[in-house]
Formats: structure tokens, C-alpha cells, sequence
């Protein structure tokens, strides 16, 4: 969504997969660009086979990247496949984008998929400048390191001019990684050389478009929800939860914490409920299905032991939510757990606080381990893997003076307003425009590196 805000704002072609599937046999035209204007914005995509999507997006990025990247070695499948199918759909993407490219073209890449799409597209002789961001965490030099093809995936980044991380942390973990795997010299503080290349980096923490977000919760769907709500949980505190189903948003640890909640603070018994929204996310993938399971069983074991006739302590709704209609949830509720056990930033933290009054705000609790925790240190920052510790901070959530509310919140906004879309991708631009320009020298990729 913020990127296609920032796109909409200057305009220019959005080029990438299509979300469709083609026909797997030789010589069909599936992988043929297909282009589409929207505005001042021009659609170019492709379809991929059936092969490339099982290896390229549901294998390497799903099965590898993301898991590693957040933290979770268990649950990622190094099936060399994947990593055959992740380069050949780069090189595809880069086949078919390079002759699109007009000579004074910025191109800004984005995310985990495309980590090598600046090298395919040097190779080919492209000499735009080139950025990179990442949305999601950079984990930890030896967890980086656990990939096979690490040396790879971090050699092709310095194909691109400018790489820019959510968080400082982010920042951290990948100038340790090739400062000790790859042994590149700091030339300052935001300057790495390694592979023969100079690479620029930074952190360009993602934000939310404030006042379209604050302008739905007071528009018609928002105020239908936010009616609705107040009125059925008129004698309620609510808690609302807002995520994927995906074992990185911790939401097991929440449903644990909001159960010590109730044991250890017997007086939000039939006074509390925690509201969990979890949209459906990769449910053909086993981690995924047996997450739904647990949640189904977390939820149903609480309402079992706590609920009432006339008050259930959780309600859990695996569906989405229409975009339009969350402010309204938002604004009707006391308090929003944003409590990942990783997470690149989170901008349901940003969007509960550009939907609150500002006279009766509600109170953020979030993850210590979300990217948005380093702006927003006036929300209750946590460690979900501590239960009790989370729980005494919804504790004091629920209880907290108007006073304390409404100054955190002040400064809160204030900060998402500062650093809000807008700022997030001008600043990247301006930056990738003003990287010092260096001849460029394609790396070398020695052949055992990537099968």
C-alpha cells in the first residue's frame, strides 16, 4: 500500500509478477509483458509457470528467505531447487525490464523477492541507478549466514547504489555480516565498500499517509463500524489485534499474555475482550495450517475457562477486515497489541494511533522487536516471549490516566506525522539521486556460490 501511495505521487511504471499462472510448456507466450496505464502510472507484468512459482515464490522467498529473515531457522526448507528457480525468475524479470528502461530511469526495487535483480540487470549493461529496499528484518550475521547461499544474496546487493533498511538495527546486522563474512571497509557511516563495489546504505523507517488513514475513520464505513462496536461492547474494554495468520506476528505469546492477563487481574473478568482479526496468509503452507490450529485451539481453551453467558474473552476471526472499516475498530478500542515476535516495521502501530481521538486515545502496546518500536517509544514497549511481563503491561494499558494517554499519543502522532509515506519516499529518492556516481564494475560470482 505505501508504495503504491508513493508511486501514484510521481508516477512511472510498476513492473512485476501478475499473480497468475501460465502454462508450464515451451514456446507458450505466458511469460510475455503485458502493460496497462492507471493514471500517470503504467502497469507492466507476467505471469509465471507453475515451476517458477512453486520454486522461486512459494519455495525460496516463502520457504527460505522469510523464515530465515525473521529469525526462525526451524521452519526453513534449503531445497536447491528453490534456489535454482529464485535466480531464474530474477533473470526473467530482468530479460523483460531491462528493454522498458529509458536511460534516465531511477529504479527502485523492492523487498525480499528481488534481492539479486540489480545484478541480472547489470550484467545485461544497465547503468541506471539502482535502489533497494527491504521490508522485511535483516537478521543477524550467523542466522544470515545459516542461508547456503548467503555470500550470494549479500554480494548482489552491492549491484545496487542505495540499500535502505527499516531500522537501525536492520543497518547493524548487515554491516556486521560483510564486515566479517566479507571483510568490506567502512568508508563511513553509512558507506560500505566490498566485492569491488562502493554501496551506500540507511535506514528509512516505512510510514502511513496520516490524514487518509485518520479521514477513513471519520467516513462513513468508519463510523459504522466504530457505532457499531461501541454500542455492542458498550460495557467493555476492548483490545484489538490486527494481523496475518504468520508465526511472526507472535500471536499464540498474545493470546497467552491476554490469558495471564485474566489470572493474574481477575477484575477484567466480563470487563476485558480482546478482539484477534487474523487474515489468512499461505494457507497451503504446513506452518501456516498448524498456527490456525493452535489459534483455534488457544482461543477456544480461554473462552471454555473464562467466558460467561454473557461474555466471551477472545473473539478470534480468521478473515479480513475491509481496510475501510479498521479505523473505526481502532478508534472504538482501549487497547491495540501490536506484539510480533519479529516484524520489518508494522504499520498497524501507526494506523491505531492516526485513528484515535486525540482527546480519549487509546494505548499502544508493541513488540520491542517490531522495526516501528525504535520511532515509537512512547507506546508500552514489550518482550512477547515474556508472558507475565506483557500482561502487566496490558494491565497498565487498561488502567492508565487520560493525562498519560493523551501525552503519549501527542507525541506519537507527532512522530508518524514527521516520518509519514510521503517522507519515507522522498527521502529514499533524494538519496538514491545523490549517491556519488562510480563506474560500475560487474562482481564476480564464483560458480559453487548458487547452483
Amino acid at each position: 500500500m505505501a508504495v503504491k501511495e508513493s508511486l501514484q505521487q510521481t508516477g512511472g511504471l510498476w513492473f512485476g509478477w501478475s499473480g497468475k499462472l501460465g502454462d508450464d510448456t515451451p514456446g507458450t507466450n505466458s511469460e510475455d509483458v503485458k502493460l496497462q496505464s492507471i493514471g500517470n502510472v503504467q502497469l507492466a507484468t507476467i505471469d509465471l509457470s507453475r515451476q517458477d512459482h512453486e520454486t522461486y515464490y512459494l519455495g525460496y522467498a516463502n520457504d527460505v528467505l522469510w523464515p530465515v529473515f525473521h529469525d526462525r531457522l526451524d521452519l526453513a526448507n534449503f531445497n536447491v531447487r528453490f534456489a535454482s528457480g529464485y535466480r531464474r525468475v530474477n533473470q526473467l524479470f530482468a530479460r523483460k525490464l531491462f528493454p522498458l528502461l529509458k536511460p534516465d530511469d531511477i529504479i527502485w526495487v523492492h523487498d525480499y523477492h528481488l534481492i539479486p535483480l540489480a545484478a541480472e540487470l547489470r550484467a545485461m549493461g544497465c547503468s541506471n541507478r539502482i535502489g533497494f529496499f527491504l521490508h522485511i528484518p535483516m537478521p543477524p550475521p550467523l542466522i544470515m549466514a545459516a542461508i547456503p547461499e548467503h555470500e550470494w544474496l549479500m554480494r548482489s546487493l552491492f549491484a545496487y547504489d542505495l540499500v535502505g533498511f527499516q531500522s537501525e538495527a536492520d543497518v547493524t546486522h548487515f554491516t556486521h555480516y560483510v564486515e566479517s563474512e566479507a571483510h568490506a571497509d567502512a568508508l563511513s557511516r553509512n558507506r560500505l565498500r566490498a566485492f569491488d563495489r562502493k554501496l551506500r546504505i540507511g535506514a528509512y523507517p516505512i510510514g502511513i499517509d496520516v490524514d487518509d488513514f485518520a479521514a477513513l475513520a471519520h467516513g462513513r464505513e468508519g463510523i459504522e463500524m466504530f457505532m457499531q462496536i461501541r454500542e455492542e461492547y458498550s460495557r467493555r474494554n476492548l483490545l484489538i489485534g490486527v494481523d496475518r495468520l504468520d508465526y511472526s506476528k507472535g500471536l499464540p505469546q498474545r493470546v497467552h499474555a491476554f490469558r495471564e492477563l485474566l489470572e493474574l487481574y481477575p477484575e477484567n473478568r466480563k470487563s476485558a475482550t480482546l478482539i484477534q482479526i487474523a487474515s489468512p496468509s499461505r494457507e497451503d503452507v504446513k506452518a501456516y495450517d498448524d498456527l490456525r490450529c493452535e489459534m483455534d485451539s488457544l482461543c477456544g481453551a480461554i473462552n471454555g475457562d473464562y467466558g460467561e453467558l454473557d461474555w466471551m474473552p477472545v473473539r478470534y476471526i480468521h478473515r479480513s477486515v475491509a481496510r475501510r472499516r479498521l479505523p473505526g475498530l481502532y478508534r472504538a478500542s482501549r487497547v491495540a497489541l501490536v506484539t510480533p515476535l519479529r516484524d520489518g516495521m508494522n504499520l498497524v502501530a501507526k494506523e491505531f494511533i492516526a485513528a484515535q481521538e486525540q482527546s480519549d486515545p487509546g494505548v499502544l502496546v508493541l513488540s520491542r522487536f517490531a522495526g516501528a518500536a525504535e520511532q515509537l517509544k512512547e507506546a508500552l514497549l514489550v518482550n512477547p516471549y515474556d508472558t507475565q511481563g506483557t500482561a502487566h503491561a496490558i494491565q497498565r494499558a487498561l488502567t492508565m490516566s487520560i493525562d498519560e494517554r493523551v501525552n503519549r499519543h501527542t507525541a506519537l502522532m507527532e512522530r508518524i506525522r514527521r516520518f509519514d509515506v510521503h517522507w519515507w519516499s522522498s527521502t529514499f529518492l533524494t538519496a538514491l539521486s545523490r549517491v556519488e556516481a562510480d563506474d560500475y564494475q560487474e562482481p564476480v560470482f564464483p560458480d559453487n556460490l548458487l547452483l
